[in-house]
This record gives structure tokens, C-alpha cells and sequence, in this order.
């Protein structure tokens, strides 16, 4: 197994950016729910799950987050602490921030939350990845099946997922729309700019470009 994420160095800032990048991670998630414009494509997925089920949008993603979690043991992965406090801590800041959020109605409102859910979605996705305590579990499960099987790109794998949660997803009558094209094209250039100012120096090459490609997910991504 690949140790990830290790606490020996800067602890504190790291912790604190980690924290920071998760709850404003479920925060964008939220805006974007909200705005009733279309999600990312494991969103996509969460909210078909919450509609199935009636269970609540944060309760889904953390019961899928563990699931997929599961899923690495066969693909010799270690979870960071980064990747524990992903699966359970965007679950509860969305439905938190779902719970306080009004619901909108006038188109420029609506946009308005789904340009600011992307933009924190990047800043967010920046931020925890920044910190060098782990992937998200959906960011795992695809550079871990990678490893494991290297005649496959990242991009192949990634595009494979995502589509398959996606369709799944819209099925089960989760939204698609305008912010799911705007999701797709947008967040990796975000996780670009936004990566190189938040990432915590030490501890290895830094993230890079390429890096941000990878698990820059939707979170997921970025989660």
C-alpha cells in the first residue's frame, strides 16, 4: 500500500487548510445545488441517490465516500487523514449550508450561486489538496486503479467514471444542465490557479499542472 499524507511537517497550518478546503468544498457544493443549474457528475450521482432514497444530499456523499473508500483495498491504497476527514466532512458542511441557504428563484440569482459554488469549488479543491494530507477517496480510486493498471491514462479512467456516474445519475433524476458543461470546463483551470498558492511547501515535489489534472475531480471532484 502507498502511505499518503504524513503530519511531521507544518501541522498546524496544514490541518487548519485541510479543515478550511473541506468545508468550503461543501459549501460550493451547496451553492451549486441550489441554483438548480446542474452539478458536477458524482454529484449528479449524490443528488439521484437523495432523491431514491430520501435520505439527505450530505448523508448520500458520505455513505458513497465510503464505499468507494472500500474500493482501495484491492487497489493497495492508504487513506490519509486528508481522505478520512474528506469523506465525512463535506457531507455534513453541505447539508449544513443547504440548511441555511435560501432558495432562489430570478435567473441572475441563480447564476450567481452557481458561478460563486465553482469558483470556491476550485478555491476549496486547492486548498485541501495544498495541504499534502491525502486524496479525496473518488480521486484515489481512479489514480489508484492507474497504478495498478498502467496501459490505461488517467484521462481514459477519469472520462470512464465520470461518465458512468453521471448517466447513472441523471437516470435517477439528479440535475444536469448548464452548470454541469460550465462544471467541466472550468475547475480544472481553477485547480491550476489556485493550487501553486495553497499548496504547503515541503514534503516532496510539489503538486503540479498535471497533478491538479489528476484530482481535480469533480470533487469530488474534488472529492
Amino acid at each position: 500500500m502507498n502511505t499518503i499524507g504524513n503530519l511531521r511537517e507544518r501541522p498546524v497550518r496544514r490541518l487548519v487548510q485541510l479543515l478550511a478546503g473541506l468545508l468550503l468544498y461543501g459549501v460550493s457544493m451547496a451553492l451549486m445545488i441550489e441554483s438548480t443549474l446542474g452539478l458536477d457528475p458524482w454529484d449528479v450521482f449524490h443528488q439521484g441517490l437523495a432523491r431514491l432514497t430520501g435520505l439527505s444530499f450530505g448523508t448520500i456523499t458520505i455513505a458513497v465516500g465510503a464505499l468507494v473508500l472500500l474500493l482501495w483495498i484491492p487497489l493497495r491504497q492508504r487513506p490519509g487523514i486528508g481522505t478520512i476527514s474528506n469523506v465525512v466532512l463535506i457531507g455534513l458542511a453541505v447539508d449544513a449550508t443547504l440548511a441555511l441557504l435560501p432558495t432562489v428563484q430570478p435567473w441572475p440569482l441563480r447564476v450567481g450561486f452557481l458561478a460563486a459554488g465553482i469558483v470556491l469549488n476550485g478555491v476549496a479543491t486547492g486548498l485541501y489538496i495544498g495541504a499534502r494530507l491525502g486524496p479525496g477517496p473518488r480521486d484515489g480510486l481512479m489514480t489508484g486503479y492507474v497504478a495498478l493498471h498502467p496501459r490505461h491514462s488517467v484521462r481514459l479512467v477519469r472520462t470512464v467514471i465520470e461518465i458512468s456516474v453521471l448517466a447513472t445519475g441523471w437516470l435517477l433524476g439528479g440535475t444536469v444542465g448548464f452548470g454541469t458543461v460550465l462544471y467541466a470546463v472550468s475547475i480544472g483551470p481553477l485547480v491550476q490557479l489556485f493550487l501553486p498558492l495553497f499548496t504547503v511547501p515541503g514534503g516532496g515535489a510539489p503538486p503540479t499542472a498535471d497533478a491538479a489534472a489528476r484530482t481535480a475531480v469533480s470533487p469530488a471532484a474534488g472529492s
